[in-house]
């Protein structure tokens, strides 16, 4: 993995529920790691759904490893939140490639 390909900047959040003051649960995004990071492929893709039609857009980071990123995770990338949907080591242990999906508004 080349360092000067990393061109990118992504933040990986891990949700939390934490409970407020009424008694009822709230689930919040906390900081997990900010890693530098290279944009393989993003593409933007329609589906007929339900409810009409609807676009998906999809992003495939890949960054050094970092141990313990799962599904459960997001990433962040210019302000706005991807729910990751794979997770795939590359080598051994030397990076991480990371598929997401923007997650809805």
């Amino acid at each position: 993995m080349r360092s000067g390909r990393l061109t990118e900047e992504i933040t990986i959040e891990r949700a939390t529920v934490t409970v407020d003051p009424d008694g009822t649960p709230v689930q919040s995004w906390v900081h997990l790691a900010t890693l530098r990071a290279e944009k393989v492929e993003q593409s933007t893709t329609e589906y007929i759904r339900n409810f009409g039609a609807s676009d998906e857009e999809v992003i495939v980071f890949r960054a050094r490893f970092f141990d313990g990123i799962t599904n459960a995770d997001r990433v962040v990338w210019n302000d706005d939140p991807f729910n990751i949907k794979s997770v795939a080591p590359v080598g051994r242990r030397k990076g991480v490639e990371m598929r997401c999906v923007r997650m809805p508004e």
